[in-house]
Parts: structure tokens; sequence; C-alpha cells
């Protein structure tokens, strides 16, 4: 398959219960998911197509605050190769933070390290990401060629905005669009603090988890497509990456049924802006196998 063809899953999770525990799948709601996922069943779950392009290649994400997971992450890139980057987890408050990157960097599939990622959404201290240790800990991420995945809730991304504002110089990356609240349609706020992070030239954002922030039982691509106009007019396709957050979309519909409403948004974009969506922008901030971008025009994207 070319480059051209590529399909880049930027954001997926894989976990073995037997192996680490995941305490989050013991809320209410995650039954379906409460049980182990590796990449053979991730193989399994995506068989339909974007846009003529089937899936080669994916960046997995840290889901717990633990360095073995990270290295158990870090162990199965070196041997799978769908896996083309891990997003991995390290204390960022921690005055050793430097030395524990630089020990998984040098420790089995160490390459694969891409960045790290911490669950934001889960702080209670609305300015978490402003915290001096945490700071200090992103510019040693920084300093190491890494980015950082920024996981916040819709009312947590005034925090995002002020990390790129004092912190330029390091990639970001905001997952599944800062949880826009699809399901209570109540976006303005939320559009309002997307588009204020896209001014900065840093920031790029996962077209991910939208649909299980929608209605799982009910949302429809008119549910999904507002929020993909917010995105696509913010950040332009440039800076937009498709990641199915499987197997938590699992929730709301699954791998294909998410695929099929990217492609439908996709309708009426050039080759140039699908294949941007579709790998070119993760290929580059993850720094993957490179993937040059067809030359083929088309309308642009609506």
């Amino acid at each position: 398959m070319s480059d051209a063809q590529a399909l880049v899953d930027a954001h997926h999770h894989v976990w073995d219960l037997d192996v680490r525990p995941q305490p989050w799948l013991d809320d209410p709601g995650h039954e379906p998911i409460r049980r182990s996922f590796g990449t053979h069943a991730l193989r399994s779950a995506a068989t339909r197509p974007i846009a003529g392009r089937r899936l080669t290649s994916t960046v997995v994400v840290q889901c717990i605050a633990s360095v073995p997971e990270t290295r158990d992450l870090l162990a199965l890139a070196d041997g799978d190769p769908l896996i083309g980057a891990v997003v991995g987890w390290a204390d960022l408050t921690s005055p050793a933070i430097g030395d524990v990157l630089d020990d998984l960097r040098t420790g089995t599939g160490g390459r694969y390290l891409r960045a790290v990622r911490h669950v934001v959404q889960g702080e209670p201290d609305p300015q978490w990401l402003q915290q001096p240790d945490v700071e200090r800990g992103l510019r040693a991420v920084g300093e190491r060629g890494l980015g950082y995945d920024v996981l916040v809730r819709s009312h947590q991304l005034p925090q995002a905005i002020r990390l790129a504002e004092r912190l330029p110089e390091l990639p970001l990356v905001l997952d599944h669009a800062g949880k826009p609240p699809i399901a209570r349609r109540e976006l303005t706020d939320w559009a309002q603090q997307l588009r204020t992070l896209a001014r900065h030239p840093q920031v790029h954002c996962k077209v991910s988890g939208l649909v299980t922030e929608a209605d799982h039982e009910k949302w429809t691509v008119d549910d999904i497509r507002p929020v993909w106009d917010v995105l696509l007019a913010a950040f332009g396709p440039d800076r937009l990456m498709f990641g199915s957050d499987w197997p938590v979309c699992v929730l709301a519909g699954g791998w294909n049924r998410w695929a099929a409403t990217v492609e439908e948004l996709l309708d009426g974009g050039s080759a140039t802006e699908i294949h941007a969506l579709l790998a070119g922008t993760a290929t580059a901030f993850y720094h993957l196998t490179p993937a040059p971008t067809p030359t083929k025009e088309g309308t642009p994207c609506s």
C-alpha cells in the first residue's frame, strides 16, 4: 500500500486486565469494554476503509498514571508493526521527570515514545497545568523533543490555552477536541475556547472521542457535524488528525461506524485535505514514517 493510501489511527488504547487493572473501567456504563483489548482485536474491528484507505498505522495512548504501563506499551510497539508511536505517562510533578523520560527512551521500544499525557480531566485543580512543578516537567518533555497530549474536558480548556501561551515551544495535541458537550447541545462556550486555543500554531487537535460525548444510542452524523465544522475552520486539515479512541468508541457504535461518519464528513474535501486528516498530520506530529501528500486536488472541505 502506498503512503498516499495510508490511514493512521492517532488515538487508541490497549489493556490486559490480567496484567494491570484499569480502575476507571469500574465506572457505570463501561460494562461493554470491561475486558482485555489488544491490537489483534483492533485489527479485527477496523475493517471499514475511509476514503478508500485501510488502517496502516496507529498511535497507542496511555490509560493510567503508571510508568510500568508505559513500558508495556513501548515493548508492545517494539514487536507490533501496526503501532507507529506511543503516548506514555510519567509524573510531570517529579523532580526526576527528565531521568524517567530518558530511561524510558533507552529501554525496550523506547524509540517509539513520541509524547506523554496526563489525565488532567480528572484533576480538581482548575489550574493544574499551570502548577510550577507541572510546567517544569512539561519543559523537560519539550527539551527531549517529545510532544504533549492534552486531555481536558470542555470547561478545562482555559488551562490548555494558558499552557499554549506559556510554553509556545512545546508541541501540543488536544485529545478528543476538548470533549465538547455534544449530548447537551451546548457548544457555544466550547467553540469560543476552541478557537482561542487554535490561534496558537503549535497546537494540533484529534478528531476523536466525539461519539462518546454524544448520546451513545441516538447520535447521528448531524450531531457531529457542528463540531466538525468548528474544528475544520479553527485548525484547518493540516492540524487535525483522525483518531478512533478505540475501544472506548465501542460504547457508542464502534470503529467502523465512526469510520463511516468520518468518511461522510470528509465528502467534498480535496485529496490533500483528506490525506492530512487521515495520515499526514499524525505522521508529522508523531514522527511516523513519512507519507507524501497527494497532488490531485478537489473542492475544499466545508
